[in-house]
């Protein structure tokens, strides 16, 4: 009896393999099952209202009507349609592969792929009627559906807006953007103080100064069993509101002046080929990433080290300040003054904003300083043992040999706390901060009544932020790995 194949058919068994009709039959009798739910259901029996819809994104990207181009409802039929095509390919890319017993009914790829598809359809019915009952909902209360609202003029204005030119006549999707924009202003800001200070905490727990270690401990435990919202509240309420009036501001020196309406900082003034200054920035900091991994490289060859900081901090600080003297100091700054209405000229910051962001740094410092303590904790400590045995001193042991293994222990529940950060930024319309919750999902929604698509456009942007930094922090985690020699 000859033997039979483990893996794979023979070429002529595949061409008689009924499989692969079968599976192709079932993705197109979803994908149908889908649009049709979609026209049934969402586009009042148009049965092809879905493709118009489909089409019309081309259509709005080239006209530039970003309403149409940009109509969730669009999307989700074509990631629906991509997904259904990219699993039928992965099918025959793996268990098409597998032998055919000759019985298509006990042939459990098959069979997998064929309830695949019916529980696709089947959510495909429920999320479309779903979505119709609610339209016409909204339609029999006389508020139209669509994004054609984002193109007419809010009518309100917005005190912070340090991105874009906004102003009373802008239009709702502006207003988007800009609530956007402060968005990751706070929440960039944030996540870079946030972990600043919590590596300094947490580093701190773990010192044997007794008064240094117990200061540690008590603001880690202060800071993590009192409310976020509570804390908005206090440096808010109970310090800014605190500070002096507008005619009496406290005088920072050259950072700028300070009172109840907010930080007013110098603003640069961009003079004629002052452009060579930031490019020169950007250029000491490509060199200082390359140093540091020549650097590294050099110690892992020779053991020999290479003041990484002090060199990198020259590119740095010196390329621009290079550039800016060679350039003729094209930048100036413009210094706010007191007046008896408050400062005039620089470049206010609002206390809203300084309140959201101290509250938040302060608050996720905590947990990240617990998550260094842990990590460091994590690491053998015969590493420690064996660092002062080869003569490096508490820093260096603790820069070059603890930390670089604890951040494997680190970086994954660190990922966790930059996302409750991002989405925490949200609560800072308690204290009116105009960040997209407060002036998109409150006050556009108010204004507008189109709750269904200002809260699917708020919540697929945090996804879409919260999933960003999850790939960010998962490319650097691979990057942190240790690699065995």
């Amino acid at each position: 009896m000859a033997d039979l194949p483990l893996t794979g058919a023979p070429a002529s068994a595949r061409a008689d393999d009924p499989r692969r009709s079968l599976v192709i039959a079932f993705a197109v009798l979803c994908v149908v099952a889908f649009y049709a739910s979609a026209a049934i259901c969402f586009y009042g029996s148009d049965l092809f209202g879905p493709i118009r819809a489909v089409g019309n994104i081309f259509t709005g990207l080239f006209s530039g009507r970003w309403g149409t181009a940009f109509n969730p409802m669009a999307w989700i039929t074509v990631l629906f349609t991509l997904g259904i095509v990219m699993r039928t390919v992965s099918w025959f890319g793996f268990e098409g592969q597998q032998s055919y017993a000759g019985n298509f009914f006990n042939d459990s790829g098959l069979r997998n792929f064929f309830f695949e598809m019916l529980l696709l359809g089947v959510l495909g019915w429920l999320f479309w009627f779903i979505v119709g009952n609610a339209v016409n909902n909204l339609a029999a209360a006389g508020i139209a559906s669509g994004f054609d609202f984002l193109r007419r003029p809010a009518g309100f204005g917005i005190n912070f807006s340090p991105f874009i030119n906004y102003q009373e006549v802008s239009s709702y999707g502006t207003v988007y953007f800009v609530g956007l924009g402060n968005t990751l202003l706070v929440a960039i800001s944030g996540i870079i103080l946030a972990t600043m200070i919590g590596f300094m905490i947490g580093i701190a727990r773990l010192s044997h100064n007794w008064v240094i270690s117990r200061l540690a401990y008590v603001y880690v435990e202060v800071m993590r069993n009192i409310p976020l919202l509570l804390w908005i509240f206090v440096w808010y309420f109970s310090v800014l509101r605190l500070l002096p009036g507008k005619a009496d501001p406290l005088d920072l020196g050259p950072f700028g002046l300070l009172n109840i309406a907010g930080f007013y900082a110098p603003l640069p003034i961009w003079g004629e080929g002052a452009a060579i200054i930031p490019i020169a920035l950007l250029v000491g900091i490509v060199g200082a990433i390359f140093l540091g991994r020549w650097a590294s490289a050099r110690q892992m060859a020779t053991g020999q080290q290479f003041p990484v900081f002090w060199a990198s901090l020259g590119l740095i600080v010196g390329l621009p300040l290079i550039a800016y003297l060679a350039a003729g100091m094209p930048l100036t700054f413009e210094m706010p003054t007191p007046s008896r209405f408050g400062p005039r000229g620089g470049a206010r910051v609002p206390p809203e904003f300084l309140g959201l962001l101290v509250a938040l740094v302060t608050y996720t410092a905590s947990y990240i300083a617990e998550i260094v303590r842990a990590g460091i904790l994590a690491v053998n400590k015969g590493q420690t043992e064996a660092s002062h045995a080869l003569g490096l001193r508490q820093g260096q042991a603790l820069r070059l040999v603890i930390v670089p293994q604890a951040m494997r222990v680190i970086i994954p529940p660190m990922t966790n706390q930059y996302l409750n950060l991002t989405k925490n930024s949200s609560l800072a319309v308690a204290i009116a901060y105009p960040e997209l919750v407060s002036v998109f999902a409150g006050t556009v929604l108010n204004q507008t009544g189109q709750a269904v698509e200002i809260l699917l456009m708020t919540m697929l942007t945090y996804l879409t932020l919260s999933i960003l930094v999850s790939l960010f922090m998962n490319w650097f985690n691979a990057k942190m790995a240790l690699v065995e020699r």
